[in-house]
């Protein structure tokens, strides 16, 4: 990913977080001699030192073939972003975009069925903590869990992370303060979620 110094971000702390809260990340790699992008939830995980990522996906799906002579991946996660226009500018400029994005490069090893199994449970239990009613995977009849014979589980073992916040940093104090003032006075919730980005980024 391009990412000019001013648009740069490298702290970790930050980075986890994002990848956190934008965990439905596409998942590319060389299948079948072209590239191939899978749409899926993943887990951010720390073992033995070592960052990973833990999903799953269809086996039916031609990518969880692949996996068995292809482990390099890369996953894209994106985050808030939004149309900025340049008629909110004191001077004469062009209209941008601003956003947040992570790539994440890694080595993929396919896990066995327990393994995956365990991989449900950590998943579910991330997105059904905030439910009425939460499903747990433990209480899931054994006929049900029959579909976890459909599905590939693996991990990736982080190797790079490129992070990107273009949040317009190149811009001075005041016509930064209108572009949040103009994101926020839309109706847009994208554009309301970037404006919040800016003034963290720029207390």
């Amino acid at each position: 990913m391009y990412i000019p110094k001013l648009y740069k971000n490298e702290n970790q702390e930050d980075i986890q977080n994002f990848i956190h809260q934008n965990g439905f990340g596409i998942l590319i790699n060389q299948t079948n001699g072209k590239l191939w992008a899978t749409h899926i939830p993943l887990v951010l995980e720390e073992q033995n030192g070592k960052q990973i990522l833990v999903g799953h996906l269809s086996k039916e799906n031609p990518q969880a073939e692949s996996f068995k002579t292809n482990d390099e991946v890369l996953i894209v996660f994106s985050g808030a972003h939004s149309y900025i226009s340049s008629s909110w500018y004191d001077h004469e400029n062009v209209p941008t975009w601003n956003y947040l994005a992570v790539h994440v490069y890694g080595k993929l090893t396919i896990h066995s069925l327990e393994e995956t199994v365990a991989d449900l449970k950590k998943l579910v239990d991330k997105y059904e903590a905030k439910s009425e009613k939460p499903i747990r995977v433990e209480e899931l009849s054994k006929k049900t869990m029959l579909q976890a014979r459909g599905i590939i589980g693996f991990e990736i073992e982080i190797t790079a992370i490129e992070a990107k916040k273009k949040l317009s940093q190149n811009r001075d104090d005041k016509n930064y303060q209108n572009i949040i003032s103009k994101l926020e006075n839309s109706n847009d919730f994208q554009s309301i979620e970037v404006a919040k980005e800016m003034k963290k980024n720029r207390k």
